[in-house]
């Protein structure tokens, strides 16, 4: 049997919620062998984020080139960059991989604390958004890296969608998490175009969700799924995970989803 293997590329959440923690576990859930590259390292917990420490831009690139040459990467996630030249540098170290890449473009966190700079903003856009094969913003990530406001309908989903598409996403998956009603639609934009719908949970542990999402869909890559049924599959999983996530009872503030679901409560 061969294995699926996947990387995730992102910072350390120390309260495991998030970041290279949720990609590592829900990658494990799902039956794909985790690899990293870690970006920086928070101090972080379901509250809130006390301080990030930058990993040196070589060192993150030493770490994507240990795996790569010696470890078959069928897909890579990439999450948390704290800077232009970071961001540059993951797009560098990335020229070689000919797997499909799934960008987060890990911007806020659930806390409210700014990620990333908005002088790196394109940055992204030029070095990474051309290598992706799925862009996965939540609606604020989306309007920042388009410079308009939030879109509050699905057509304007779908409109701003195709915007970062043109830009050079090769497709993009709209989240409609932060919107309203008792409806979460999501829109996946790419040669078809896919609505996800689910019932909107009653819950505030939420933490994490943009990550783990964008990992189950790398992990759905890593096995060879087509880009729509790895959407497709990372939804229905992730929506059983935040049903579940209230039995965790992890911290006071925003808790984590529950990665393991399928494998114990």
């Amino acid at each position: 049997m061969t294995t699926s293997i996947a990387m995730t590329i992102a910072g350390s959440d120390s309260g495991g919620g998030a970041g290279i923690q949720a990609d590592l576990k829900t990658f494990s859930a799902l039956g794909v062998f985790g690899t990293s590259a870690i970006t920086a390292v928070t101090a972080q917990n379901t509250c809130d984020v006390t301080d990030v420490f930058a990993i040196p831009n070589s060192t993150v690139a030493a770490q994507i080139a240990a795996v790569l040459d010696d470890i078959r990467v069928d897909a890579v996630k990439i999450g948390m960059l704290g800077d232009a030249s970071l961001i540059e540098t993951v797009a560098k170290a990335l020229r070689g991989f000919a797997g499909p890449v799934v960008l987060d473009p890990v911007m806020v966190a659930k806390s409210g604390a700014r990620l990333l700079p908005d002088a790196a903003r394109s940055a992204l856009i030029t070095h990474l958004l051309p290598r992706a094969d799925l862009l996965t913003p939540n609606l604020p990530e989306a309007a920042s890296l388009l410079g308009l406001p939030e879109a509050a309908t699905n057509q304007e989903m779908r409109d701003q969608g195709n915007q970062l598409r043109a830009m050079g996403a090769k497709a993009v998956l709209m989240k409609g998490g932060h919107g309203a009603g008792d409806i979460c639609t999501d829109w996946l934009i790419g040669d078809q175009m896919v609505q996800l719908d689910a019932p909107r949970i009653a819950t505030r542990n939420t933490h994490g969700t943009g990550c783990t999402m964008s990992s189950a869909i790398t992990a759905g890559l890593a096995k060879g799924m087509p880009l729509v049924q790895a959407v497709e599959t990372a939804h229905h999983w992730l929506h059983r995970a935040i049903i579940a996530a209230d039995s965790l009872e992890i911290g006071h503030g925003h808790g984590p989803v529950h990665h393991f679901h399928e494998v114990w409560t």
